[in-house]
Protein backbone atom coordinates (compact mmCIF):
# COMPACT_ATOMS: atom_id res chain seq x y z
CA UNK A 1 0.00 0.00 0.00
CA UNK A 2 1.50 3.35 -1.03
CA UNK A 3 1.77 6.32 1.29
CA UNK A 4 -1.01 8.05 -0.63
CA UNK A 5 -3.31 5.05 -0.32
CA UNK A 6 -2.81 5.17 3.42
CA UNK A 7 -3.55 8.89 3.36
CA UNK A 8 -6.80 8.11 1.55
CA UNK A 9 -7.69 5.66 4.31
CA UNK A 10 -7.03 8.37 6.90
CA UNK A 11 -9.20 10.82 4.96
CA UNK A 12 -11.99 8.30 4.88
CA UNK A 13 -11.83 8.05 8.66
CA UNK A 14 -12.03 11.84 8.92
CA UNK A 15 -15.03 12.01 6.60
CA UNK A 16 -16.76 9.35 8.69
CA UNK A 17 -16.41 11.57 11.72
CA UNK A 18 -13.37 10.11 13.47
CA UNK A 19 -11.65 12.90 15.44
CA UNK A 20 -8.41 14.18 13.95
CA UNK A 21 -6.57 13.39 17.18
CA UNK A 22 -7.59 9.73 16.89
CA UNK A 23 -6.41 9.54 13.28
CA UNK A 24 -3.00 10.90 14.25
CA UNK A 25 -2.82 8.55 17.24
CA UNK A 26 -3.35 5.56 14.95
CA UNK A 27 -0.64 6.85 12.59
CA UNK A 28 1.80 7.66 15.34
CA UNK A 29 4.37 4.88 15.03
CA UNK A 30 6.72 4.12 12.11
CA UNK A 31 6.24 3.62 9.25
CA UNK A 32 2.77 5.08 9.66
CA UNK A 33 4.26 8.22 11.17
CA UNK A 34 5.29 9.16 7.66
CA UNK A 35 1.61 9.21 6.71
CA UNK A 36 0.75 11.47 9.63
CA UNK A 37 3.63 13.77 8.74
CA UNK A 38 2.56 13.94 5.10
CA UNK A 39 -1.08 14.66 5.93
CA UNK A 40 -0.05 17.46 8.28
CA UNK A 41 2.44 18.96 5.84
CA UNK A 42 -0.09 19.04 2.99
CA UNK A 43 -2.73 20.53 5.26
CA UNK A 44 -0.32 23.14 6.61
CA UNK A 45 0.76 24.10 3.10
CA UNK A 46 -2.86 24.42 1.98
CA UNK A 47 -3.75 26.63 4.93
CA UNK A 48 -0.70 28.82 4.31
CA UNK A 49 -1.80 29.25 0.69
CA UNK A 50 -5.18 30.40 2.03
CA UNK A 51 -3.65 32.80 4.57
CA UNK A 52 -3.65 35.82 2.22
CA UNK A 53 -7.26 35.19 1.19
CA UNK A 54 -7.10 32.98 -1.91
CA UNK A 55 -5.34 29.83 -3.03
CA UNK A 56 -3.72 30.42 -6.43
CA UNK A 57 -2.68 27.93 -9.07
CA UNK A 58 0.89 29.12 -8.65
CA UNK A 59 0.89 28.24 -4.97
CA UNK A 60 -0.47 24.79 -5.72
CA UNK A 61 2.19 24.34 -8.41
CA UNK A 62 4.94 25.38 -5.99
CA UNK A 63 3.70 22.92 -3.42
CA UNK A 64 3.64 20.14 -6.00
CA UNK A 65 7.18 21.03 -7.06
CA UNK A 66 8.48 20.76 -3.51
CA UNK A 67 6.59 17.57 -2.76
CA UNK A 68 6.92 15.44 -5.86
CA UNK A 69 3.72 13.43 -6.31
CA UNK A 70 3.39 10.53 -8.73
CA UNK A 71 0.55 10.94 -11.30
CA UNK A 72 -1.34 7.98 -9.87
CA UNK A 73 -1.26 9.58 -6.40
CA UNK A 74 -2.34 13.10 -7.36
CA UNK A 75 -6.04 12.53 -6.66
CA UNK A 76 -5.40 11.40 -3.09
CA UNK A 77 -3.01 14.29 -2.42
CA UNK A 78 -5.49 16.76 -3.94
CA UNK A 79 -8.23 15.57 -1.59
CA UNK A 80 -6.04 16.34 1.43
CA UNK A 81 -5.11 19.75 0.04
CA UNK A 82 -8.67 20.71 -0.89
CA UNK A 83 -10.04 19.61 2.45
CA UNK A 84 -7.53 21.77 4.32
CA UNK A 85 -7.60 24.88 2.12
CA UNK A 86 -11.23 25.73 2.88
CA UNK A 87 -10.01 28.06 5.63
CA UNK A 88 -6.97 28.88 7.73
CA UNK A 89 -8.52 27.74 11.01
CA UNK A 90 -6.71 24.95 12.78
CA UNK A 91 -3.32 25.44 11.14
CA UNK A 92 -1.67 25.54 14.55
CA UNK A 93 -3.07 22.08 15.32
CA UNK A 94 -1.27 20.63 12.31
CA UNK A 95 1.90 22.51 13.24
CA UNK A 96 1.79 21.11 16.77
CA UNK A 97 1.23 17.59 15.46
CA UNK A 98 4.34 17.92 13.29
CA UNK A 99 6.38 19.48 16.11
CA UNK A 100 5.50 16.56 18.40
CA UNK A 101 7.08 14.10 15.94
CA UNK A 102 10.57 15.60 16.15
CA UNK A 103 12.95 17.05 18.75
CA UNK A 104 13.14 20.87 18.99
CA UNK A 105 15.16 22.44 16.15
CA UNK A 106 15.27 19.14 14.28
CA UNK A 107 16.50 19.74 10.70
CA UNK A 108 13.18 18.39 9.36
CA UNK A 109 11.34 21.27 11.01
CA UNK A 110 13.78 23.73 9.45
CA UNK A 111 13.37 22.08 6.05
CA UNK A 112 9.61 22.31 6.34
CA UNK A 113 9.75 26.01 7.20
CA UNK A 114 11.82 26.60 4.08
CA UNK A 115 9.23 24.81 1.97
CA UNK A 116 6.44 26.90 3.47
CA UNK A 117 8.38 30.09 2.71
CA UNK A 118 8.67 28.97 -0.90
CA UNK A 119 4.90 28.54 -1.11
CA UNK A 120 4.32 31.95 0.50
CA UNK A 121 6.64 33.68 -1.98
CA UNK A 122 5.15 32.11 -5.12
CA UNK A 123 3.52 35.38 -6.15
CA UNK A 124 6.56 37.47 -5.16
CA UNK A 125 4.67 39.23 -2.36
CA UNK A 126 5.13 38.47 1.33
CA UNK A 127 1.68 39.24 2.74
CA UNK A 128 1.56 40.32 6.42
CA UNK A 129 -0.89 37.49 7.14
CA UNK A 130 1.55 35.01 5.61
CA UNK A 131 4.31 36.40 7.80
CA UNK A 132 2.14 36.09 10.91
CA UNK A 133 1.24 32.52 9.93
CA UNK A 134 4.87 31.49 9.39
CA UNK A 135 6.13 33.27 12.48
CA UNK A 136 3.59 31.39 14.63
CA UNK A 137 4.52 28.06 13.03
CA UNK A 138 8.21 28.78 13.68
CA UNK A 139 7.41 29.46 17.33
CA UNK A 140 5.52 26.17 17.59
CA UNK A 141 8.49 24.39 16.01
CA UNK A 142 10.80 25.94 18.63
CA UNK A 143 12.86 27.85 16.06
CA UNK A 144 14.59 31.03 17.16
CA UNK A 145 13.63 34.53 16.05
CA UNK A 146 17.11 34.97 14.58
CA UNK A 147 16.71 31.85 12.48
CA UNK A 148 13.26 33.00 11.32
CA UNK A 149 14.67 36.37 10.26
CA UNK A 150 17.44 34.57 8.40
CA UNK A 151 14.86 32.60 6.43
CA UNK A 152 12.84 35.73 5.81
CA UNK A 153 15.91 37.51 4.47
CA UNK A 154 16.69 34.69 2.05
CA UNK A 155 13.20 34.12 0.68
CA UNK A 156 11.73 37.62 0.78
CA UNK A 157 14.94 39.22 -0.46
CA UNK A 158 14.50 42.62 1.16
CA UNK A 159 17.73 42.23 3.15
CA UNK A 160 20.78 39.99 2.80
CA UNK A 161 21.00 37.05 5.23
CA UNK A 162 23.63 37.46 7.93
CA UNK A 163 26.14 34.56 7.59
CA UNK A 164 26.48 34.38 11.39
CA UNK A 165 22.72 34.01 11.69
CA UNK A 166 22.77 31.26 9.07
CA UNK A 167 25.24 29.30 11.21
CA UNK A 168 23.52 30.41 14.45
CA UNK A 169 26.75 31.72 16.00
CA UNK A 170 27.86 35.00 17.50
CA UNK A 171 29.89 37.35 15.27
CA UNK A 172 32.45 37.46 18.10
CA UNK A 173 32.90 33.68 18.24
CA UNK A 174 36.39 32.29 17.50
CA UNK A 175 36.82 30.85 14.02
CA UNK A 176 37.36 27.35 15.45
CA UNK A 177 33.99 27.52 17.21
CA UNK A 178 32.30 28.73 14.03
CA UNK A 179 33.91 25.91 12.07
CA UNK A 180 32.52 23.37 14.55
CA UNK A 181 29.04 24.93 14.26
CA UNK A 182 29.28 24.84 10.47
CA UNK A 183 30.35 21.19 10.37
CA UNK A 184 27.66 20.20 12.86
CA UNK A 185 24.98 22.00 10.82
CA UNK A 186 26.19 20.35 7.60
CA UNK A 187 26.06 16.91 9.22
CA UNK A 188 22.55 17.52 10.51
CA UNK A 189 21.34 18.95 7.21
CA UNK A 190 22.90 16.60 4.68
CA UNK A 191 20.12 14.79 2.74
CA UNK A 192 21.93 11.44 3.04
CA UNK A 193 21.93 11.71 6.83
CA UNK A 194 18.24 12.58 6.92
CA UNK A 195 17.39 9.68 4.64
CA UNK A 196 19.46 7.30 6.79
CA UNK A 197 17.50 8.41 9.86
CA UNK A 198 14.26 7.46 8.14
CA UNK A 199 13.07 11.03 7.61
CA UNK A 200 10.27 11.11 5.00
CA UNK A 201 11.48 11.64 1.45
CA UNK A 202 9.25 14.71 1.14
CA UNK A 203 11.30 16.43 3.86
CA UNK A 204 14.70 15.23 2.64
CA UNK A 205 14.20 17.07 -0.65
CA UNK A 206 14.00 20.39 1.17
CA UNK A 207 17.43 20.06 2.84
CA UNK A 208 19.52 20.83 -0.24
CA UNK A 209 18.84 24.60 -0.28
CA UNK A 210 19.86 25.07 3.34
CA UNK A 211 23.04 23.05 2.76
CA UNK A 212 23.95 25.52 0.02
CA UNK A 213 23.35 28.46 2.36
CA UNK A 214 25.50 26.91 5.08
CA UNK A 215 28.39 26.54 2.65
CA UNK A 216 28.02 30.12 1.40
CA UNK A 217 27.88 31.47 4.96
CA UNK A 218 31.04 29.60 5.96
CA UNK A 219 32.90 30.78 2.86
CA UNK A 220 31.84 34.38 3.54
CA UNK A 221 33.02 34.26 7.16
CA UNK A 222 36.35 32.68 6.18
CA UNK A 223 36.98 35.36 3.58
CA UNK A 224 36.13 38.17 6.01
CA UNK A 225 38.33 36.75 8.76
CA UNK A 226 41.24 36.36 6.34
CA UNK A 227 40.99 39.95 5.10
Amino acid sequence: MSIWSRISDALRALRQGEPLSHVFERLRTPPERTVAFTIAVIALGAKLAKADGAVTRGEVATFRRIFTIAPEDEAAAARVFNLARQDVAGFDLYARKIAAMFPPRDPVLMDLMEGLFEVAMTDGVFHPLEEAFLRHVAEIFGLSERWFLCLRARFVGDIAPDPYDVLDVSPDAPLAEIRRAYRRAVRETHPDRLAARGVPEEAVKLAEHRLRDLNLAWEHIQQNRAA
